[in-house]
């Protein structure tokens, strides 16, 4: 059966920015467009997990060619996670730029690049193959290049050209994996390249191909020693921007290599310990990046590369108990990472500056603001029973079952140093004594020269993205629900190659 509902999140993002470009130059009318598209997405986002939930692996054979001969869509437990996310992301990112992209980079297509954006994130989740994956993420590149840019400010420029450079380079390095694949095993289906690559003969060479996939990956998820783009990048756009890069396009890398090690390459054991070994080097270089900065919006950007190494040392150890933490850990992560960067917008716009030489005081002026803002940074950090505690300890406990104390104990090292950096970070920007605002070189609108309204809705993501980082803390058993199918599923990937090849693969059971 083809269930061609899977495609709504992606077509519905490209019927949105089709209809947002009908308003190129009534940029009002965009942000209201713009706002409840995305609130009719995270719907449709709702109703596609439910539907897998309640039904399992759902498939669509694009042109009615059947695996493993057309284009596989996808959507099983792990793919409508990430669509969720993105979706909840997405609204939050589209309220908050309502309000802060400025109108002449909404009079040259923000919206509608945003939507595009999106639809790429959307596609990439829930392709069943892995050249269509290359597309998708083409895709991505195009658009977060063209965000990255709009406004044309140098510092700008600079960072596009770092971003743009290396995921290319990540691309390129993809494509020639997927080449290789081909002529290997002639098929580009995920689950087809599952059962044709553990049947072949020339380890050599698969072992190579699975190094460019990681490689390829490892770039545009940010691991050690391939991040040093991100922290050059993420800190030259707009808040708004910088918040859908910071929670979702290095989580989209992350996904894709626990998709493809789960389900074409299972890790070996020069792979576990070459993947271990890389996690607890992102963990600590991110860390001490982190700890060196004094731009807020640089030192969130290290933190991203520190706690992708949690996802990867969730892979690494390559065990359920450790994948259900990294998916856990994927989980928050989208949702925290997105505030954060929203969190360093709020900041820019009441102080005029995210350098912490020049911040101070925002809790005698802001108390309840400092108080969201608390709740944000204590989920970052995983204060019991906060989001980011539940996974730690699961990668924590997953660790020690598997002996991989050395593992464990950076993962340890990673906690305290995000510890000490947020510290670090309330000290100098919410406790310390403040001077006043920073004048700004252009035309700016502090946040208490903002009329009410503007000021509510400036706040409303921060709000919504930390009501969704509660819930992932205190109700944790219900994520950790959702985890465990995810990682029994990458575990044991039976159900997946059935629902896709049918009758094609009547070999492998039903679990």
């Amino acid at each position: 059966m083809s269930d061609i509902q899977i495609i709504w999140p992606i077509a519905f993002h490209l019927l949105a920015a089709v209809v947002l470009i009908g308003f190129w130059r009534k940029v009002d009318v965009q942000r209201y467009v713009s706002v409840v598209a995305n609130f009719i997405a995270v719907g449709i986002a709702v109703w596609l997990f439910a539907n897998v939930w309640s039904n399992g692996v759902l498939v669509m054979q694009s042109g009615s060619w059947g695996a493993p001969f057309g284009i596989t869509f996808v959507a099983d437990t792990f793919s409508a996670t990430m669509v969720l996310l993105t979706a909840i992301s997405a609204l939050a990112v589209s309220i908050f730029s309502a309000v802060s992209i400025s109108k002449e980079r909404m009079r040259y297509g923000y919206f509608s690049i945003l939507h595009f954006l999106v639809m790429g994130l959307n596609g990439a989740f829930l392709t069943g193959d892995i050249f269509n994956m290359y597309v998708w993420f083409e895709l991505i590149i195009i658009s977060s290049f063209v965000l990255m840019t709009l406004g044309g400010e140098r510092p700008q420029i600079e960072g596009a050209i770092n971003y743009v450079t290396m995921n290319l380079l990540a691309s390129v390095i993809f494509l020639t994996a997927i080449a290789i694949l081909y002529g290997m095993v002639g098929t580009l289906n995920m689950a087809d390249l599952s059962l044709k690559l553990a049947e072949e003969q020339n380890r050599g060479l698969v072992n190579a191909t699975a190094i460019l996939f990681f490689v390829g990956f490892g770039i545009k998820s940010a691991v050690f020693p391939l991040y040093f783009w991100l922290p050059s990048s993420y800190h030259t756009p707009p808040s708004a921007i910088a918040a859908i890069f910071g929670g979702l396009l290095t989580k989209v890398g992350v996904y894709a290599l626990l998709r493809v090690f789960s389900l074409m390459f299972i890790p070996d054991e020069f792979m576990t310990n070459m993947l271990m070994t890389i996690a607890a080097l992102t963990m600590f270089t991110g860390g001490v990046g982190a700890l060196v900065q004094t731009n807020i919006r640089k030192m969130f950007s290290y933190l991203i590369i520190c706690h992708i190494g949690f996802m990867i040392a969730g892979l690494g150890m390559y065990t359920e108990l450790a994948l259900l933490g990294a998916v856990f850990y994927l989980i928050h992560d989208i949702i925290i990472k997105t505030n954060l960067f929203l969190v360093s917008g709020v900041i820019l716009k009441i102080k005029g500056t995210v350098d912490m030489k020049h911040l101070g005081g925002l809790y005698d002026e802001y108390p309840k603001i400092s108080l969201l803002v608390a709740v944000i940074l204590f989920s970052l950090v995983g204060i019991p029973p906060l989001s980011g505690f539940w996974p730690k300890l699961f990668l924590i406990q997953a660790g020690f079952d598997t002996r991989a104390f050395v593992l464990v104990a950076f993962v340890v090292i990673a906690s305290f140093l995000t510890l000490f950096v947020i510290a670090k970070l309330w000290s100098e920007v919410f406790w310390k004594k403040g001077s006043g605002t920073q004048e700004m070189d252009r035309p700016f609108t502090y946040f208490n020269e903002l009329k009410p309204i503007k000021k509510a809705v400036f706040l409303a993501p921060l709000v919504l993205l930390a009501a969704v980082s509660l819930y992932i803390g205190f109700g944790a058993e219900r994520i950790m629900q959702v985890a465990l199918v995810i990682a029994h599923d990458l575990k044991d990937t039976s159900y997946y190659l059935q629902a896709v090849l049918g009758a094609t693969h009547s070999n492998t059971p039903m679990p």
